[in-house]
């Protein structure tokens, strides 16, 4: 039982969000190098090689005990068993980003100096919050012309509604950057650029008392005073440093530093290491199932088709919440009520695989999937069957009537759309009580549209017509015993259900979601349904 509860406290488990181009992949990468995972990290722009990071990514030499997927980076650093969750970047694929977000423990939000918090950045965010989950923020580019760091506080605290607790504290930004102050040790790390754009010469830690006149020769005078009246203001007016507003989410410890020249990245590090809990406990109905207990469990939070096209076969990524596990192991699948082996588990290493022998609460593993899981599907061990609650569904935000051009392939056509759904990409929606010839599309992103038109032809051979719908709002209703035909609606409201009976609304614009909610006495709509 040692072993197990100190192999669980060694993992920390955490997603990597950002909007696009703040630097999230540029990040990640420098915390592989930290943990030996790579041996060389590459500008994910740069010129001299044609290479993105992600194929940098791997290029890991297995011994290196790395494990690369779609879904998760594992490293060692500092005795510390470290899974970065990896998560999309195109805001299209964002429903990919919620669901990954709920088998994290922790995130880290990117967001660019120069830019501030952007509209992905808040989405994602409120994925966080409503797990209260510990949030930890990286400033990035401070080495390129930024905004006030005090206007950037103040913008995270009235936009996402957390409060703020800066780490270190830049010194300049852009051109002047001179590094930056830490607020616990009172030491300056000195920033000074060897001139080339991916390349920065970090000074040792510099003892020296704000005051000091050999700061003036370090970061120049001005810098200092600013530095000082900025320092002054931030320890007589900015909230205290407590841990537990951080781990439930509350109070978001601040980094600034740039991933590009990897300056700030391992104090980062090692902080977010020491900061960020162990795998939490998780829900299953009134009972807290703890990770360190004997019962092994988990749940699926993605399902990946035809990774590999020779196989033509399905992955399922499980998050393990409690327990050991073990290959050929024999669990209970809750939701299908049956017992299974799970003989085929998988870390994936590029376009290879890696068999698991042995995984801990807090891993993620592949599990080859016939077609019998579903994402929020939870296995178990033991004869108290254990349940986590269903993932949310947020809200899609582009809707399509799909029909098929060719009728004899309906059968094809109805696999092909379920299967693409269980993955998750898509949800499906159809007419009240209607079969599945004609089905209704939601997405959050409109180039989900596009792949799955593409899926459909090349790994169904089915061809299928595509129309716009004019809905921008969907909504689930929550009263069980309501006929969505009896409500009161405007014209342009369409009544729709899921394929696992849920009666929802589609609408046009929020007037119209105000319309039904007023004239519908005790009418409850919500905005997350569950998978």
């Amino acid at each position: 039982m040692a072993d197990l509860r100190q192999e669980i406290q060694r993992r920390r488990t955490f997603a990597i969000i950002s909007h696009p181009d703040a630097g999230k992949t540029t990040l990640t990468e420098k915390l592989l190098l930290y943990g030996g995972a790579i041996q060389q990290a590459g500008s994910v722009k740069g010129k001299q090689s044609a290479r993105h990071a992600v194929s940098d990514w791997m290029e890991i030499e297995k011994q290196r005990g790395i494990s690369v997927t779609s879904s998760v980076l594992q490293f060692e650093y500092d005795g510390k068993c470290v899974n970065i969750l990896d998560t999309p970047g195109h805001q299209d694929f964002s429903e990919d980003t919620y669901r990954t977000l709920m088998a994290a423990d922790a995130a880290v939000m990117v967001i660019d100096a120069a830019k501030g918090v952007e509209a992905q950045t808040i989405k994602l965010f409120k994925v966080c919050t409503l797990r209260h989950i510990p949030i930890f923020t990286f400033i990035n580019k401070m080495d390129r012309e930024a905004r006030d760091p005090f206007d950037l506080m103040e913008e995270i605290e009235n936009i996402l509604g957390i409060q703020t607790y800066p780490m270190n504290w830049p010194i300049g930004c852009g051109k002047e950057f001179k590094g930056v102050f830490d607020r616990e040790s009172r030491h300056i790390l000195a920033f000074q650029s060897d001139g080339k754009a991916n390349g920065v010469k970090i000074l040792d830690k510099i003892e020296a008392e704000l005051g000091d006149p050999s700061l003036d020769e370090l970061i120049t005078a001005p810098l200092h005073e600013k530095l000082a009246e900025d320092i002054e203001l931030l320890d007589g007016a900015s909230y205290d440093f407590d841990m537990e507003a951080v781990q439930t989410g509350r109070l978001s410890p601040v980094f600034f530093g740039s991933a590009l020249t990897n300056f700030g990245v391992e104090p980062f590090l090692k902080e977010f290491l020491r900061l960020s809990p162990s795998p939490l406990p998780r829900q299953s109905g009134d009972e807290l199932i703890e990770p360190a207990q004997n019962t092994f469990s988990g749940f699926i939070f993605k399902i990946q088709a035809n990774m590999n096209k020779a196989h033509r076969d399905r992955i399922a990524f499980m998050r393990i919440c409690s327990g050991k596990f073990e290959r050929g192991m024999e669990v209970t699948h809750v939701q299908g009520g049956k017992k299974i082996k799970l003989a085929q588990s998988t870390q994936l290493m590029a376009q290879d695989r890696a068999t698991v022998d042995e995984a801990y609460a807090g891993d993620i593993i592949g599990l080859f999937d016939p077609g019998i899981f579903s994402i929020g599907d939870t296995l178990c061990t033991g004869k108290e069957k254990i349940q986590y609650a269903g993932i949310p569904t947020f809200a899609p935000e582009h809707f399509a009537r799909i029909t098929q051009v060719d009728t004899m392939k309906r059968k094809q056509f109805v696999k092909g759309m379920e299967q693409v759904a269980q993955e998750g990409a898509i949800q499906i929606f159809r007419e009240l009580n209607g079969g599945m010839e004609e089905v209704i599309v939601g997405v959050v992103g409109v180039l989900q549209f596009e792949v799955l038109e593409y899926r459909l032809k090349n790994e169904y051979n089915v061809d299928i017509r595509m129309q716009k719908l004019p809905f921008e709002h969907i909504r689930w209703i929550e009263n069980e015993d309501l006929d969505p035909k009896d409500l009161d609606l405007t014209s342009d409201t369409k009544r729709i259900e899921d394929l696992k009976g849920n009666k929802l609304l589609l609408f046009t614009t929020p007037w119209a979601i105000n319309w039904a909610q007023q004239h519908n006495e005790g009418l409850e709509l919500s905005e997350f349904g569950n998978v």
